[in-house]
């Protein structure tokens, strides 16, 4: 592929590795979002009818808190990392050189189109890397936008826009990347970590999952039903870290459902289909799953779909079985199902059962409890008596294990992935111990001394 020999002689020049230079692009990067923010805000506007607000704190926004943080720590981030040496080794100097891997690619999705390639892009340019972003086709105006916006800011031997269907993504991942970040389902996860596989390239997986959120009754349920309900249908809930399903402790269940349906309309009026800061589903494939999943349960609120505008309103469920669709897959839009339980050992052996999920949230004002939860569960993060606020603080790593995905990124966690940590060892030639050196007759008690 012609793009990929470009950039690859271009990272072989060096030039992406000088620290003014990585500062330089970060610097035009982050000059370009800005140049270019009111087109982001109308090709979102136009892809999700997203308010401008709501463009703001969960794209153009975290993006410009990441660029600069990048900026203003890189130099120290990047200076050579002293570790300790092993008198063994004495003397010798140790540390660690944080190196670009080269040409990486960057796989974008389309429920932040915007954020989910720009923000890796940030890391990968910090790094010293060049990079080739494959943009989602089902966020067509975001798209159109963003190839336009680092088209002008970047040469396409230093920064590539690809876009297209499934086929152009399927041709991409037969090249030799020298590392791949890939934002999307854990389908295709397995999918693109089976591709690199041929190649032995490394890669960081930003996938998807199941977020439980857990209310106990000790919560303050008033404060929890608004960040339940902000949460979780912020981008009309086609947010990977959106509150998935919802466990309530049985004493408190249906006053917080009460709360959750004021808290909604207090977000969204009584028609959230004409309140101008309710979002629209990508597409009507999209629109289509989400109905299916409606088809166990019972609906408390909402439920009005009106296919032709995209629009799902936020939806309430109650009844809702273990075994039913909606609680098999993730749901990615505006349903909320809504579980009893009776003790919190309970809720934690079926969230234990299911795959480890990007987020974990959990609502009680009992510390110990807390811990409880901290400790018996594993997730990519967790919030307690919040939901999807941790994701705007760049000093925090964003990302999954296990099922939700490998690695992170955000702030220091952005440019730790797109580097290899490159270990240097340095031994002076004026002495040359013989202990190392055969014959090794009667040597080993002092090796064992050394190196014990």
């Amino acid at each position: 592929m012609e793009l990929l020999d470009r950039q690859r002689a271009f990272f072989a020049s060096h030039a992406t590795r000088g620290l003014d230079f990585r500062l330089g692009a970060l610097r035009r990067l982050e000059e370009a979002v800005l140049a270019h923010e009111q087109r982001l805000v109308a090709a979102l506007q136009a892809d999700f009818r997203r308010s401008p607000f709501e463009t703001y704190v969960t794209e153009t926004g975290l993006v410009l808190g990441d660029l600069r943080l990048l900026r203003r720590c890189l130099r120290r981030w990047a200076r050579p990392e002293r570790v300790p040496g092993i008198l063994a080794n004495w003397p010798s100097s140790n540390h660690i050189l944080r190196e670009p891997y080269g040409v990486s690619l960057i796989v974008g999705t389309w429920n932040y189109p915007f954020q989910l390639a720009v923000s890796p892009l940030a890391g990968a340019l910090a790094a010293g890397n060049c990079a080739v972003l494959k943009l989602s086709p089902e966020a067509p105006a975001t798209a159109e936008a963003v190839a336009a916006m680092l088209g002008e800011a970047f040469p396409p031997e230093h920064v590539a826009v690809v876009q297209g269907d499934r086929p152009v993504l399927d041709a991409l991942l037969e090249e030799r990347f020298d590392h791949i970040f890939c934002t999307g389902s854990p389908a295709l996860g397995r999918e693109v970590m089976a591709r690199a596989a041929a190649h032995l390239t490394p890669l960081t997986l930003e996938l998807g999952g199941k977020c439980p959120c857990i209310v106990d009754a000790d919560a303050d349920l008033p404060v929890a039903a608004r960040r339940i309900a902000w949460g979780k249908f912020l981008n009309a809930g086609q947010t990977c870290v959106a509150p998935d399903h919802l466990w309530v402790h049985r004493s408190v269940l249906p006053r917080l459902v009460a709360l959750l349906k004021e808290a909604v309309l207090a977000l969204y009026g009584p028609d959230p289909r004409a309140h101008p800061d309710y979002p629209r589903i990508i597409n009507a494939r999209h629109v289509a799953r989400l109905q299916g999943l409606l088809g166990r349960g019972r609906i408390v609120h909402g439920g009005q779909c009106v296919e032709a505008e995209r629009y799902l309103a936020p939806t309430l469920l109650e009844d809702v079985g273990l075994d039913d669709p909606i609680m098999q897959e993730e749901i990615f839009g505006p349903l909320l199902p809504v579980l009893p339980f009776d003790t919190l050992e309970e809720v934690l052996i079926q969230v234990n059962a299911r795959p480890k999920p990007l987020a974990l949230y959990y609502f009680s004002r009992d510390r110990a409890r807390q811990a409880q939860v901290l400790g018996h569960t594993s997730s990519g993060a967790a919030c307690l008596n919040d939901t999807v606020a941790h994701v705007a603080n760049p000093n925090l790593p964003f990302g999954g294990v296990g099922a939700s995905g490998m690695g992170g990124y955000h702030g220091r966690a952005s440019f730790e992935a797109f580097s290899h940590r490159r270990a240097v060892f340095s031994k002076p030639t004026w002495i040359d111990l013989p202990l190392r050196y055969a014959p090794y007759a009667h040597k080993l008690w002092l090796v064992r001394r050394l190196l014990g």
